[in-house]
């Protein structure tokens, strides 16, 4: 579905990513791990439309995204989520979401005034779907709520409702966990693995907590100074020394010869 090939990116002077590549199959789940600084953000702003590569390629289900604006890419099937909440924080719940659906839009501006025929039968068909996903993250209770009155782990439910609602076919996930519970986090990589199998969305998936990427993916990326280092299953990325020395900590032994960390 997702072809990098020998990618570089940057912003001015400063190189963020050096030849990396990576492939990513429709239905995968794949977790993107690595030190502060690694350039996972920049890999997700490039497929996402943000950033342009300065050298290789960006394929998505066979088209070069160099060759569309970035406003299309949500038309294509790409969505995302962000490191940092890009809400709207005086609308509701609902508002926001809502403007997930603006690509499956077809009205004109006076068929919306007008509001009969087809723009009223998609803005049921908006609404309708809204509420499946409000249903499906279990949100109910907040719906009409504004967002900016909302916990921090809430509101990050609301921005992966917003993702889901333009039924994208890849999903990009930017620590989606970041701030949450420990309770909050096993809800979110649950509705993370829901929204792959009941959606049909692959997933890349940034996220600091281990544990939590380690438990919901089927393969894994590290990043290292803007290189790949690993790429494999769990356990492989898991038993890399690379990825021990540079992500995860050095094993050593200790004076009584116990392994130490």
């Amino acid at each position: 579905m997702l072809e990098l090939r020998s990618i570089d990116a940057g912003y001015g002077s400063f190189q963020a990513l050096f030849d990396v590549s990576l492939d990513v199959r429709a239905g995968e789940a794949i977790g993107v791990i690595g030190p502060n600084g690694a350039g996972k953000t920049t890999l997700f702003n490039m497929i996402s439309g943000v950033l342009r590569p300065s050298g290789g390629r960006v394929s998505f289900d066979g088209i070069d995204l160099a060759t569309i604006s970035p406003w299309k890419f949500a038309a294509v099937g790409i969505g995302r989520t962000f490191q940092n909440l890009a809400l709207f924080k005086h609308g509701t719940v609902v508002e926001n979401i809502l403007t997930g659906r603006h690509t499956h839009l077809r009205s004109t501006v006076l068929d919306a005034v007008v509001f009969f025929g087809c723009t009223r039968k998609e803005e049921i068909a908006a609404r309708q779907r809204v509420e499946h996903i409000i249903e499906f993250l279990e949100i109910e209770h907040i719906r009409d709520a504004v967002v900016g009155t909302l916990s921090y782990g809430q509101q990050k439910r609301v921005e992966l409702a917003r993702a889901l609602v333009a039924q994208p076919k890849l999903l990009l996930l930017d620590e989606p966990m970041a701030g949450m519970t420990s309770a909050e986090k096993q809800d979110m990589a649950q509705f993370v693995l829901s929204a792959r199998d009941d959606f049909n969305a692959t997933i890349i998936l940034i996220e600091h907590d281990i544990g939590v990427v380690m438990g919901i993916s089927d393969r894994i990326a590290v990043l290292d100074y803007g290189r790949k280092i690993a790429d494999g299953s769990p356990e492989d990325v898991r038993n890399d020394q690379r990825v021990i020395d540079a992500y995860l900590g050095v094993a050593h032994e200790d004076d009584a010869g116990a392994p130490a960390q």
